[in-house]
């Protein structure tokens, strides 16, 4: 079992940019790959960006040079970095977790609202 927290969500004006954070607890957080999430309204949800246990990274392309995940193995962390934001952006972002047996755990969210 994971738990997965997020923090660090809120209102940034067009052009700025916001740090989340998630951490994890429960389960051996450095073997998971880790990712972050988002969904607004109306839409599905969608692939931000993830990181593998070593370190691997992907990311949807509409944030490839602005979005930037990172994790910390020893504090059982995993940010995004998020700059130049538009209101496209505006969404709910979740944490995600997935260990090696293919289990899938989520966060309750974070609100992200990009508006002048």
């Amino acid at each position: 079992q994971v738990q997965l927290v997020e923090s660090g969500g809120g209102l940034v004006q067009p052009g700025g940019s916001l740090k989340l954070s998630c951490a994890a607890s429960g389960s051996i957080f450095r073997f998971n790959r880790m990712g972050w999430y988002r969904q607004a309204p109306g839409k599905q949800r969608e692939l931000v960006a993830h990181i593998t246990s070593n370190g691997r990274t992907t990311y949807a392309d509409s944030m490839k040079g602005r979005f930037t995940i990172s994790r910390d193995n020893g504090k059982n962390t995993v940010d995004l970095q998020m700059n130049s934001l538009k209101p496209e952006d505006t969404a709910r972002y979740y944490c995600n977790s997935v260990n090696p047996y293919g289990d899938t755990y989520w966060g309750q969210g974070t609100q992200v609202t990009v508006s002048s």
